[in-house]
This record gives C-alpha cells, sequence and structure tokens, in this order.
C-alpha cells in the first residue's frame, strides 16, 4: 500500500493481468475516470509509476472495473506523459541574462506548464485543444520576432508541435476524429463514450456491464427468478448480428444496511472451507448453508443494531449462498426459462459470458466472468461429482441441481483447453415436457402425438435420433411422462438429465442409476454397460438411457430384446436420419445387425433454421418404423418405413400414406395383443385419432382459457388417467367406447379442471 485515500493503490496479479486496485473509499470525488478529471489524474499518475497494468479498479461502496480496452487508452495517455517530460525535456529552457528575453521565456513556460502539468493528466483531449490554439497565438507572433526573440518562439513552436505530435498520436485522439475543432474544453461528455466501467459489489470477482451499448435498442423485458426478481433486458445493437441480453440482479439493489450484512457475513462464511463430504448431496448442503447464513446474518444486524425484516434476512441469505458454496451470477441466468445454454469460455475473463436463448438465439450477456470464480467452480463440480478434472482427465461432464433448476455441466481444462478452463452449462425445463406442450410448440402434431401415446401404451422400443440441441432429451422426457403410472420406470445416465425427481413427486414409480461417463470414466462409478445390464435384474420395468455414446449400446439392444412386447426401452443418439442411426449403432457401436431390428421406431429430431439464418425452431422430422425382414442393409432392403415426414411448406409432421393405410407392422403388432383391435385396422386408426383429439383439446383448452399450466406435466399426467379411467368406463357400459361419447366425457372434465385450475387446484 502506498499513500493514503484515493492515492491508496495496490498490484494484483491474475494469471497474466497486472490489476491497479485503487482503494477510493473516503475519498471526496466519486470514483469515475471519466466523469472526474480529478480522478483521471490520479489514475495516470499510478499508470506513470506501475507499468504494464491491463486492469483497473476503483474501489469504494462498489468496484468500478476498467477492462483491458480502456485501461490500454489511459496507459497509452501516461507513457506520452513521461515521453514528454523525460525524452522530450518538454519543460526545460535556456537560462537568459537579458531581462526582456527572460520574460519571453517565463512567459512561454507558463504556457507549457500549464498545458502539461495542470491539464494533460486531467483532460487529455482538452490539453490537445489547447496545445493547438496555443501553437496558433504563437505562429502568429512568431512573424514579428527578431534575432533571439524569434529564437525562443521557434523553441516555443517546437515544443507545442512535438505536444500536439505526440497526443495526436495517441489511440484516444485518434478516435475522436474531425469531433475535435468542437470540443468545449472542461466538457466530460466525450469521455464516457470511451470509459465505461463494469460495476460489481467488492465482494464479487465476477463484474458487470451496467450501461447498454450505445444505440443501443431496447427490445424485449421481463422478470426471471423464484424469490428475487431479476430484470432481463434484450436489446438490439445496430450493426451487430448478435443482440444482447442485459441482468441487473439483487445484489446491485442493496442497501447500506443490507450491503453492510452481506460483506460481514460473507467475511465470516468465507473462513469455512467446505470438505468433500459436504458436497455428496449438494441441495441438502445448500439447505444447511442458508439456514447458518440465515442465523448469522440475524445474529451481526443485532449485534451491530441494524433493523432488518425476517424476509430481507432470507433475500441477504439466499445472495450469499450463492456467493459462497454456490455458483453467482450462473445461477441467476439458469433461473431464466428461456436460456437454453450457457457458455464460459477460455481464457475466462476476456469476454462476457455467452448464451443460448430460445426466442433469440445466441447473446452476448453484461456478465465477464472471473479466473477466482472458475476455479472454485471447477473444484466444486469435482466434489459434487466424485469424478476427476486435472491433467490426465481435463473433460468433466456432471450436473448442477438447486430447488429453482436443473443443468448439465460440461467443464474443459488444460491441456485439452489450452487457454485454461471453459464451461458450458445446458439449462433443463425444471418441469419434463409433455405431448401437449410439444404440440402447442409445433414440434409435433396432434396426429404425432396420437400416434407416440399409442406406441407408448404399447411398450415399444424407440430412439429418438438427432444433432446436439434439436430437443432429444425433452422428448424421451414427454415419453417417460406419457407411461401409465402404475408402471415402473429406470433411468440410466451417466449425467444426470432426465426428470426423475420430478416424476417421483409426481407419484411416479421411477428409479434413476447414475453410471460412469462413456467420455471420462472413473473408477469409482459402475461403467454403463453393466449399468444397463444391470437393470433386467430389477424387475419388470420401463427402460430409459439418457444418451448412447458407446459401447452400452450392446447391452441396451440386449434390454430392447428382452423388454420385446412388454415394456417402453427408449434412448437418445446422434444421428440425422434413421439410416444414419443404424449406420452409427452397427458399425460404429458394434451392435450386431440382427440386434438393431429390436429397434421399433426411430424419431428424428431437428434444429430446423428460420430463413433469416438467425433463429432456430425444433421440429421431429421424421417418425419411422423398423421393421423386421431384411437381412443387411434396412436401406436397401426397404426396412425403414416412414410413418410421418416433415413438410417444410406446411411446418409440420404430416402422415404418409402407409400409416393412414395400416401399413405399421408395429401397430398392428400391438393391436394383435388386444382382443377388441386385433385384425381391426379401423378401430385401431380410430383409437390413434382420438388419443390426438383429446392431445388437441388440452391445449385448446389451455389456450382459450389462458392456462399455461394445463400443458405441463403435472396436469397432462392427471389428464392421462382420466383419459384410460373414461375408456375403461365406458368399455365395461358399451362393450367398446364410442370415441365420440369418450371425447365428450374428456371435454366435459377439462372444462371443469379449468374451473378447478382457477381456485388453485391442478
Amino acid at each position: 500500500m502506498i499513500g493514503n485515500s484515493c492515492d491508496n493503490f495496490e498490484i494484483e496479479t491474475e494469471g497474466s493481468d497486472k490489476i491497479l486496485r485503487v482503494n477510493c473509499i473516503g475519498c471526496l470525488n466519486y470514483p469515475s475516470i471519466e466523469d472526474s478529471e480529478t480522478c483521471m489524474e490520479k489514475i495516470i499518475d499510478h499508470l506513470i509509476s506501475v507499468s504494464g497494468i491491463s486492469t483497473i479498479i476503483l474501489s469504494s461502496d462498489m468496484n468500478f472495473v476498467y477492462p483491458p480496452d480502456q485501461t490500454n487508452l489511459l496507459d497509452e495517455l501516461a507513457q506520452c506523459f513521461l515521453k514528454l517530460e523525460q525524452e522530450h525535456e518538454i519543460l526545460k529552457y535556456p537560462l537568459v541574462n537579458n531581462p526582456l528575453l527572460a520574460k519571453q521565456i517565463v512567459d512561454s513556460m507558463s504556457v507549457i506548464k500549464e498545458i502539461i502539468l495542470n491539464y494533460f493528466k486531467k483532460d487529455p483531449i482538452g490539453t490537445y485543444v489547447k496545445t493547438i490554439r496555443a501553437y496558433r497565438e504563437e505562429k502568429a507572433k512568431n512573424e514579428n520576432y527578431k534575432d533571439d526573440f524569434k529564437e525562443i518562439s521557434d523553441l516555443q513552436l517546437s515544443k507545442l508541435e512535438t505536444i500536439k505530435d505526440e497526443l495526436g498520436n495517441t489511440t484516444l485522439i485518434k478516435s475522436i476524429g474531425d469531433r475535435i475543432e468542437g470540443y468545449k474544453i472542461g466538457d466530460r461528455e466525450i469521455y464516457r463514450e470511451f470509459f465505461e466501467p463494469s460495476i460489481k459489489p467488492n465482494f464479487m470477482f465476477t463484474r458487470l456491464m451496467m450501461e447498454p451499448p450505445l444505440k443501443a435498442k431496447e427490445i424485449d423485458s421481463y422478470n426471471i427468478g423464484k424469490f428475487d426478481k431479476t430484470e432481463v433486458v434484450i436489446y438490439d445493437v445496430p450493426d451487430e448480428v448478435s443482440k444482447k441480453y442485459f441482468i441487473h440482479p439483487p445484489e446491485f439493489e442493496l442497501s447500506d444496511d443490507d450491503y453492510e450484512l452481506l460483506t460481514a457475513a460473507r467475511e465470516v462464511l468465507a473462513k469455512h472451507k467446505p470438505k468433500k463430504e459436504e458436497f455428496t448431496d449438494p441441495v441438502r448442503m445448500r439447505n444447511i448453508f442458508f439456514k447458518i447464513s440465515r442465523d448469522l446474518i440475524e445474529e451481526i444486524a443485532k449485534a451491530r443494531n441494524i433493523k432488518i425484516t425476517f424476509a430481507n434476512v432470507e433475500r441477504i441469505a439466499r445472495m450469499l449462498v450463492r456467493l459462497t458454496v454456490g455458483f453467482g451470477m450462473i445461477e441467476i441466468l439458469l433461473e431464466d426459462e428461456r436460456v437454453e445454454d450457457i457458455y464460459v469460455n477460455a481464457p475466462i475473463g476476456s469476454m462476457p459470458i455467452i448464451l443460448k436463448h430460445a426466442d433469440y438465439g445466441e447473446l452476448r450477456t453484461n456478465i465477464i466472468p472471473n479466473v477466482k470464480d472458475s476455479f472454485g467452480w471447477a473444484s466444486r463440480f469435482r466434489m459434487m461429482s466424485g469424478r476427476p478434472l486435472d491433467d490426465a482427465n481435463p473433460l468433466l461432464d456432471t450436473e448442477l441441481e438447486t430447488p429453482n433448476f436443473r443443468a448439465r455441466v460440461s467443464i474443459v481444462q488444460e491441456p485439452l483447453s489450452p487457454q485454461g478452463l471453459s464451461f458450458v452449462f445446458r439449462r433443463h425445463r425444471e418441469r419434463p415436457f409433455t405431448l401437449p406442450l410439444l404440440i402447442s410448440w409445433k414440434s409435433i402434431t396432434p396426429l404425432a402425438a396420437g400416434v407416440l401415446w399409442f406406441l407408448i401404451d404399447g411398450g415399444r422400443s424407440m430412439m429418438v435420433a438427432g444433432t446436439r440441441g434439436s430437443g432429444k432429451s425433452s422428448i424421451l422426457g414427454a415419453i417417460m411422462v406419457t407411461i401409465m403410472r402404475k408402471f415402473r420406470i429406470i433411468t440410466v445416465e451417466d449425467t444426470l438429465e432426465l426428470p426423475v425427481t420430478y416424476l417421483k413427486n409426481l407419484n411416479f414409480d421411477i428409479m434413476g442409476l447414475k453410471v460412469g461417463s462413456a467420455l471420462t470414466g472413473s473408477s469409482s462409478e459402475m461403467d454403463a454397460t453393466k449399468g444397463i445390464r444391470a437393470t433386467l435384474r430389477l424387475g419388470d420395468s420401463a427402460l430409459f438411457v439418457g444418451e448412447v455414446r458407446s459401447t452400452e449400446a450392446v447391452a441396451l439392444y440386449e434390454a430392447m430384446r428382452v423388454g420385446a412386447l412388454a415394456n417402453v426401452v427408449a434412448g437418445t443418439i446422434h444421428g440425422d436420419s434413421a439410416y444414419g442411426v443404424f449406420d452409427r449403432v452397427v458399425h460404429d457401436l458394434g451392435v450386431p445387425v440382427t440386434s438393431f431390428k429390436a429397434t421399433d421406431i426411430i424419431m428424428i429430431a431437428q434444429k430446423i433454421k428460420t430463413p433469416d439464418g438467425l433463429n432456430e425452431i425444433r421440429r421431429i422430422t421424421n417418425i419411422v418404423e423398423v421393421r423386421k425382414h431384411w437381412e443387411k442393409d434396412p436401406f436397401l432392403e426397404k426396412g425403414f418405413l416412414s410413418l410421418m415426414t416433415y413438410d417444410a411448406k406446411e411446418d409440420k409432421l404430416k402422415p404418409e400414406r402407409a400409416l393412414i393405410e395400416g401399413q405399421s407392422e408395429v401397430i398392428k403388432s400391438i393391436a394383435g395383443n388386444v382382443r377388441e383391435w386385433a385384425g381391426k385396422w379401423d378401430l385401431v386408426w380410430d383409437e390413434i385419432v382420438t388419443r390426438s383429439k383429446a392431445c388437441e383439446l388440452i391445449v385448446k383448452y389451455s389456450k382459450e382459457n389462458k392456462k399455461p399450466e394445463m400443458l405441463e406435466s403435472d396436469f397432462v399426467v392427471v389428464a392421462n388417467d382420466a383419459y384410460h379411467k373414461f375408456f375403461e368406463k365406458l368399455k365395461n357400459e358399451q362393450g367398446y367406447p364410442e370415441s365420440k361419447d369418450l371425447l365428450f366425457l374428456f371435454e366435459e372434465w377439462l372444462k371443469n379442471r379449468v374451473k378447478k385450475i382457477g381456485k388453485g387446484i391442478i
């Protein structure tokens, strides 16, 4: 530490970055380089005394962070000052005995001293303007001078020209261009174009850019957060393809007392170093820390005689958990249901966090992460997952679950990522998808939902294929929701993505198994192949495999063959067509051709770009049946039967003739096991259409009554149960239900439910 007040500064190193942190607490001037000439002067003084600074932080009640590009502008001015003072000896004049000549030298020196000593560091733009004006005035005088007087005037002109040239070559002055002519000395408005700090509480490492870009236009805004609301603002910036995503988190809206409590409590908790065993149950650990934080804040408030409400205690405690054992601003972003992916790229701190938005595509946020934060995140994920992350294992796949969201996390470090740690967070919907919800989003049609519902109740084996981010896991979740709750479900995943916990809360008989990652492996976890085979010993169950990546495919197909005609066996896999799935499963993953025939249905999910290339929509583009008569190549031997195909012009999934005319062997096989349907395609097709209309009715009543909760799993599982009960009731009364009677009962039930939803009952 050097000096006192705003003269107080220290140098911090963060990787290759050298940070100048200036203590502005108690300073009479507001800590703003752009607004305060005194502040600018102090900072340039510090940069003159210390070289190689990449970032400037002014610490007061908040931290004002000036990133490298802005720091470089100031450092360039500091070096310019040094060059003028030392190399050009700009303040040095000759000694003379002639009193008149001496007066001219004193006048000349006073002009230079005023420019250099009084203005340069405070207002470099004003200094440049003053220099130009002084040069013009001296040039006019120079014509009337002779002999020694002219020599002194020439020296003055030379010094002024040197100042003008050196300053004129700095990036700041070059950037102003023609506007220099209209510049009013002392007006600091122009500095705000070049210096705009990101602001963060001084207990946070992550920083925020608070002001939107110049000429940015607000196109959308909404609030996120289950407990503490955070405003999200979407900006469109001229000449930029990508829009901006700005948040103003609750940490930045604290009163002075709240801020004092949070800072003091954080200092206490920072001394606690969580142990590995504390992270074995992250949700429980967070609950414990929340209670500890709440008690601690109440104690500090009482000791400092600060009055605080219980609601505010809990609000600050939630922030404290997020900033200590949690993941800071990342958690706020993950509370946004419209956020799909979050990218924290290496080298961390060099660019803002980027996210994928459901409505606006890829957006740059106003959040700039910090290396210290990233190391803390990586350490926590290692402990939570029990998986290694080191030079020998530079990739870690795991999950993050809190009461407010679920996310899949991928972490990469050196040597795989030469520039250091990087993170990808894939947000999972809090509630699982449903067939009616997919209909409302136009991912499928009502008829497709009816077909899938029929296939699911028929216990068929299915593969959901598509590219990354095409919605494979969402579709798999919708299939799980559609299974009747009387059946048992087992899931096998290496990273927990399927909505097991949520379905348990909906009274599903479901058990989730976690196996070792196919990408990294782990000595402490069972490999996926053994995990899938183990499920065959766990009783009669539907089986869902999160993603088929490697040799576990062989075990999955064993399960499909064993589970045929009994329960649903389903998984996701990368592939863009039915043949692409066959090629990957057989040729890449080593599943025998005969085993592949255990697949009944392949669904292809795709992300489809809009014509402008800026947005994407998710659609199921093909539902394909795998027939059983072929021997070597299902494509050449017509082993694939397309049941439904996406029509780009109409933007919908349309039935093929083969489906309408009853050529599906899989559907006929399901019907063959039901006495009333065997050999009666008209009744089978009527049942599929009836189910599709039931799904359509749910979507219709949700839209008409503005009840989006009717599309969610909490409602849909109850609606599915109701449909089956009405079917059974009419079957007992009529021998076989009339579709119109079934739909009538179902619609009447929906009408009554709408009234109950209005009273808060699902």
